[in-house]
């Protein structure tokens, strides 16, 4: 069977790059996450200068919550988000390649999201990244870091690629987590004096998903009716101001909650309604995921052209230490004061640091939608749109850029690739 990519190029005589151009491009970007990105525990790391250094906050500042007890703006931020994100990459690539490297790096991405569920005495808790210690963390995780864990697990489970015992382990995290999370009432568990922060009981596209794929992969995993159930009632109960059922949520797809363009964060959501697509037996509402899907690339695409805005040879200075923001810092007992605090300091961090915000707006979001597109089933859209995903794909120079937030890039490529 020939590659989806190369079907894409035969079809668009307007192409204007060839396959050795993407794939050239995402294999750089590949190369570099693994030799600047990834700790030594197997976790993905925010940024890092063009050696890979990077000074990861120390167990005393983890505790004392530096820069902020959610660890926004540090270098471990979002290292069960990203991991769990990449995993679908790490098992794409292994099934092109069928390598033993690339089965090891998919391996060493498991092992790191499942250290994430295993360095707090809070059960449910998953962590957002290790210090150098490879147990002191931040208090806080979220919504958006627990959801890509659990996909990201499910994803290895399920590949063909893990062994009896790594689905066995993986399994105990799953449920465990997953109990702990409905005895909350779909809250994510935090350590005191926090206790929660964020959840999946909502009824906007940013809890929908994510409640949805929890209960069909833990239902898919263990088989105990229980998530079924759960499942079902969850489909069809209505709620949130516009009164929807989380299914209908789903079929409507993707929405900008929190900025104008934000597929970077809501991308989680399209994720787990890809999954729920290719795990759901019922026609009927594998269609309303379908249409959930193509809604959500036909809103990404508008994100995509962001991409040529961001110059290679931009030479804008990027403060690599990130401890200049606890001028600002203070105790913090509530999320509230965390957030308020980490507001703070971006804006006087982005005075310091003008590089991030452009990393962030032309390479974070772009990419990250070039990758909602790809989840797309419809081969309709994928070939309509693979020209402009090529594009993002091919723009950068990824051993220039301080933040690892490019990886949805290859994550694109082996969609198109597979």
């Amino acid at each position: 069977m020939k590659r989806l990519f190369q079907i894409l190029l035969a079809s668009c005589s307007a192409c204007f790059l060839n396959a050795a151009d993407v794939g050239t491009a995402a294999e750089q970007a590949h190369s570099e996450i693994w030799r600047r990105f990834i700790d030594k525990y197997g976790i993905m790391i925010d940024f890092a200068d063009m050696d890979g250094k990077v000074s990861l906050p120390t167990p005393e500042e983890l505790r004392d919550g530096k820069p902020n007890a959610l660890g926004w703006w540090a270098p471990i931020e979002n290292g069960a988000m990203f991991n769990g994100l990449y995993m679908d990459a790490a098992i794409l690539r292994w099934k092109r390649t069928k390598s033993a490297d690339d089965a090891t790096k998919a391996r060493k991405l498991m092992e790191g999201l499942l250290l994430l569920n295993s360095i707090s005495e809070v059960k449910g808790f998953v962590g957002r990244g290790v210090s150098t210690d490879g147990k002191s963390h931040y208090a806080m995780g979220s919504n958006d870091q627990t959801l890509p864990w659990f996909v990201g697990l499910w994803r290895y489970w399920e590949s063909g690629l893990a062994t009896d015992e790594e689905k066995q382990r993986i399994t105990k995290h799953l449920v465990t987590t997953a109990d702990a999370i409905v005895a909350m009432k779909w809250a994510m568990p935090a350590e005191q004096p926090f206790g929660r922060r964020g959840g999946f009981s909502g009824f906007g596209f940013d809890s929908a998903p994510r409640l949805l794929f929890t209960c069909k992969a833990l239902h898919q995993i263990t088989g105990d009716a229980k998530w079924d159930k759960l499942y079902r009632e969850a489909l069809v109960e209505r709620g949130g101001k516009e009164n929807r059922t989380r299914l209908e949520v789903c079929e409507h797809g993707m929405v900008f909650e929190y900025a104008k363009y934000h597929s970077w964060t809501s991308c989680t959501c399209v994720s787990a309604m890809r999954a729920l697509w290719e795990m759901e037996k019922d026609e009927t509402i594998r269609a309303a995921y379908a249409r959930g899907l193509k809604a959500s690339a036909d809103l990404a695409i508008q994100s995509l052209p962001m991409a040529q805005q961001f110059d290679n040879a931009d030479t804008s200075y990027f403060e690599m230490n990130w401890r200049v923001m606890n001028a600002d810092w203070k105790p913090q007992q509530t999320e509230q004061e965390a957030q308020d605090l980490a507001h703070v300091q971006l804006k006087n961090f982005m005075k310091l640091a003008p590089r991030r915000g452009k990393e962030t707006a032309f390479v974070r979001e772009p990419t990250a939608a070039a990758w909602v597109v790809t989840l797309c089933p419809d081969e309709t859209v994928l070939k309509a749109h693979a020209p402009a995903v090529e594009k993002v794909i091919a723009h950068y120079e990824y051993t220039k850029l301080y933040y690892s937030q490019f990886f949805w890039a290859e994550m694109a490529w082996e969609r198109l690739a597979k």
